[in-house]
């Protein structure tokens, strides 16, 4: 897959480390980098070989340019996704838009419209379409075997230290500016069921709030900051929970970026920082459901407060029954007509169970016009869709 010139507009976690890199790895060229944080650009463009021309600070200075590759990452903060890619496909540039992708259920019709205009396109980076186990969880409902889908039961299990870091400590703690909880976490999985349900939604509802982490649930003696706090088995001990992973993977990577010690972002950086100081607002639970045009109804928890980071469902059909775990890449089918169980594992290793991986080969034979688009814009807005209808409902 040689030949393809991308530019990378936002350098952090998800553009820098992971999109450029898997990009990189499958023979793409990174060519432009867009990033407002000098050290944080300079660190990426030594990983691409790329000098000071072809680095910028915003991203107006980089549309300047014209037309200069083949496509674009946006990979911005949540509130600075629509006016990159607007410029974008003014341009007529093919984009790989990082989710979620807008924060007001308006911009949704206008990136629409202007995808509509251009000669480009955009496709929303829902990888976990892309992952061997959802794909598995799509072959069997187009096997048959499950007869008629009726219903989905799905849980996000964030995981009660992911959604420490996340959603307390990091950049989508606060909304606004960050998207809400339900779009930003559960965009993925409301996709999973727009896919798997095969129909657009018609009616959404949902309930939830934020309910531990805040003031009046700090532990006695609970100190601002966690390097001196003395507080004896507090789960969300940020000493604890970075400590427990390689210095050179997520989530200590986005901790150390820009050349920073994982001791002095304790010391010094949100991610060091008490849970309990409320300086979060975003549900750390909330459920949703939704009834498709078709008639399958559907059950989605997105919830903090599980040990660990998983997806978990079940499909109901008329003729049998799909569960799954996907952290553990489990299947098990039990087909009515005749009472079999079978029971069975997919490969779940690489970042999102190789979805991340996935979404750029994807992307790239669709490049090189070796496929279709991975998913059409007008059907992954409707995850977002029902995300604003689910907190329209929950608030």
């Amino acid at each position: 897959m040689n030949g393809i010139t991308v530019a990378i507009i936002g350098c952090g976690n998800r553009g820098g480390d992971v999109y450029a890199r898997h990009l990189a790895a499958l023979g793409a060229r990174i060519t432009h980098l867009v990033d407002p944080r000098a050290a944080r650009l300079l660190e990426v463009a030594a990983r691409h070989g790329l000098g000071p021309p072809v680095c910028f600070s915003d991203w107006d200075a980089f549309f300047a340019l014209g037309r200069v590759a083949d496509a674009v990452v946006i990979a911005t903060p949540d509130d600075q996704h629509v006016g990159p890619c607007l410029g974008a496909l003014a341009l007529g540039y093919d984009v790989l838009l990082e989710k979620p992708v807008c924060l007001q259920e308006a911009e949704l019709d206008l990136l629409l419209a202007a995808e509509a205009q251009s000669a480009g396109s955009v496709t929303v980076c829902h990888v976990l379409r892309a992952t061997p186990f959802f794909q598995e969880v799509r072959r069997v409902l187009d096997s048959g075997r499950l007869g008629r889908l009726v219903g989905i039961q799905h849980a996000e299990n964030v995981a009660y230290w992911h959604y420490a870091h996340s959603f307390v400590r990091g950049n989508w703690r606060s909304s606004p500016p960050a998207a809400p909880f339900v779009l930003a976490k559960g965009c993925h999985d409301l996709d999973l069921l727009r896919w798997f349900a095969d129909a657009p939604p018609s009616r959404v509802h949902s309930q939830g709030g934020l309910f531990h982490f805040r003031p009046e649930n700090a532990p006695p003696a609970a100190s601002d900051r966690c390097v001196t706090c003395s507080v004896v088995g507090c789960p969300y001990d940020a000493r604890r929970i970075y400590a427990s992973f390689p210095q050179e993977i997520w989530p200590n990577t986005v901790l150390t970026a820009g050349g920073q010690s994982l001791g002095e972002a304790l010391a010094t950086g949100p991610y060091g920082q008490c849970v309990y100081l409320g300086l979060n607002n975003v549900a750390d639970h909330q459920a949703v459901s939704v009834t498709f045009k078709n008639g399958v109804t559907a059950q989605l928890t997105v919830s903090a407060f599980t040990h660990n980071s998983t997806r978990t469902l079940k499909l109901m059909g008329t003729h049998g029954e799909l569960r799954g775990q996907m952290e553990l890449g489990q299947l098990e089918l039990h087909d009515f007509r005749d009472g079999a169980v079978d029971r069975w594992t997919v490969d779940v290793g690489g970042n999102h169970g190789g979805g991340d991986s996935g979404l750029v080969r994807s992307w790239l034979a669709f490049l090189h016009g070796e496929a279709e688009a991975p998913t059409p814009l007008f059907e992954s807005l409707d995850s977002h869709r029902m995300a604003f209808a689910a907190e329209h409902s929950r608030l």
